[in-house]
């Protein structure tokens, strides 16, 4: 065999050795499976209602709540933001998701092995990042601090990213006053197309307020030219009853059964009222037909 024809022979031979040794190589090393890196804008295609202005007061319909949450949500009165202790309250991650706002997402890495170690996500209007840690680290014991963005960690499932968040503090996920407990967990499934979208699945549970999980999917487009800003609190004056009734420190709320406003969604909707009230019958198609048996609500 001359040497003109050993060449012919090893150089194939060897890319495919440099293939078969290099390619695995380099993907196990890759500092991550996919880039959610960049500024999110959401789109509105489901759920319109919920994600401008927010749902009216007493629609709790395809809510998956118990009664404990409804009753305290029907006694919501939105004037309780106007309080000093609530003006820069941060939304949680769960409902901010959910919120007009944009994401911003960025990579932390590793200085030496490039390994990303951690996400970081920062919502348009709040003054709190949150974290997801991706080096494998256990979550807090059950008596750790809450916080209002929680304690998250991430794992890959192919491309995918799944985030559990756990000591979270008590919020709303609702902007009509549903409550969500400090008990709660929740996990996200981040999943990026070539397209330039972006899936966000979150699935709440909640042993306190939720009968059964609570799914929902949300969609952003990449602005490959935004950027969200710092969020400083500015303190705005804008509740109508706090401070008010003649007393001082009054908390804005309206006492079981005697909120005026619960059964306005119903009546302006031809909707009957227990539709509207929630819990998990109410997330299923098929609640339509029996809904059609259902007297529709009438003002009194």
């Amino acid at each position: 065999m001359n040497n003109v024809t050993r060449a012919k022979i090893s150089v194939p031979l060897l890319l495919s050795l440099a293939v078969l040794i290099v390619v695995p190589v380099s993907a196990q090393n890759r500092p991550y499976p996919n880039d959610f890196s960049g500024h999110w804008v959401p789109l509105f295609h489901e759920d319109d209602p919920d994600r401008g202005t927010g749902p009216a007061l007493g629609q709790y319909e395809e809510m998956p709540i118990n009664e404990d949450a409804r009753a305290r949500a029907m006694t919501w009165d939105a004037s309780i933001q106007g309080l000093p202790e609530w003006r820069c309250r941060p939304h949680s991650p769960d409902y901010a998701v959910r919120s007009p706002q944009h994401e911003q997402i960025w990579a932390v890495w590793d200085d030496i092995t490039r390994e990303v170690k951690e996400w970081h996500i920062a919502n348009e209007r709040d003054s709190s990042d949150r974290v997801i840690y991706m080096d494998g680290r256990p979550h807090p014991g059950p008596n750790a601090p809450h916080t209002w963005s929680g304690f998250s960690t991430g794992e890959w499932i192919g491309d995918i990213l799944k985030v559990t968040t756990t000591h979270l503090k008590e919020g709303y996920v609702r902007r009509n006053g549903v409550p969500i407990s400090d008990q709660r967990t929740f996990n996200d499934y981040l999943m990026r197309r070539d397209d330039g979208y972006l899936t966000w699945v979150t699935i709440i549970n909640d042993p306190v307020y939720l009968a059964e999980p609570w799914i929902w999917t949300t969609e952003f487009k990449l602005d490959p030219y935004g950027r969200v800003d710092a969020a400083p609190c500015v303190v705005s004056e804008e509740e109508t009853r706090a401070g008010g009734e003649g007393q001082y420190g009054f908390v804005p709320h309206f006492l079981p059964g005697q909120n005026p406003y619960i059964d306005e969604f119903a009546i302006e909707n031809g909707l009957p009222i227990e539709a509207t009230r929630g819990g998990p019958e109410t997330t299923r198609p098929d609640y339509r037909e029996k809904m059609k048996t259902m007297k529709p609500a009438v003002a009194k």
